[in-house]
């Protein structure tokens, strides 16, 4: 079996790229796909209510959202909740399809979190910083959320050192499947 780790930096277009990769190739893991799961979760929102002393379940979000802008802490907090669980995901989804002959993984963090170990190769999405806000508001984010995320994140010299390829995304979708499939 060989584990693909997929990778970028905040709105780089990991997603698309991880859906082109493993279009009929091998079952595709998404950490944002579990995160999303997880705010579905009563157990969770419960967690997080108490965790962050949030008092309206219909404000969850938008209240963490201003709660990590206030503080770095909240965010390494929130983290603190979320990747044990994310983990644990990726291991069970991983022992699921351990007899598929590749198997493909979108994680945002993957360099940060020192998951290397666990992918037989990293693939890094990069795309410049003004594409990539860009990109990010158009999806409803807002700068200031943009920059306390980016700069969570290893600056992308660090990534092209840790990641077998590097794809550029700045173009369009024909220029992106070429490039990955390329790599394929």
């Amino acid at each position: 079996m060989i584990k693909i780790g997929i990778t970028g930096s905040l709105a780089s277009g990991k997603t698309t790229a991880s859906k082109i990769l493993s279009h009929r190739r091998g079952p595709l893991f998404s950490a944002d796909k579990i995160v999303n799961n997880l705010y579905k979760k009563n157990s969770f929102i419960k967690l997080l209510m108490k965790n962050f002393c949030i008092f309206k379940k219909s404000q969850l979000k938008n209240t963490l959202k201003n709660k990590v802008l206030q503080s770095k802490n909240n965010l390494t907090k929130l983290e603190k909740l979320i990747h044990p669980r994310v983990r644990r995901e990726m291991k069970e989804f991983t022992t699921l399809h351990k007899k598929k002959n590749i198997i493909f993984y979108e994680i945002p963090l993957l360099l940060e979190n020192k998951l290397t170990k666990y992918f037989d190769v990293i693939i890094f999405i990069k795309a410049k910083k003004k594409i990539r806000l860009k990109r990010f508001k158009a999806r409803g984010g807002d700068e200031k959320l943009f920059n306390l995320l980016n700069n969570k994140q290893f600056l992308d010299k660090e990534k092209i050192k840790l990641s077998n390829y590097v794809i550029v995304n700045e173009k369009n979708l024909n220029v992106l499947k070429k490039n990955l499939l390329s790599i394929i």
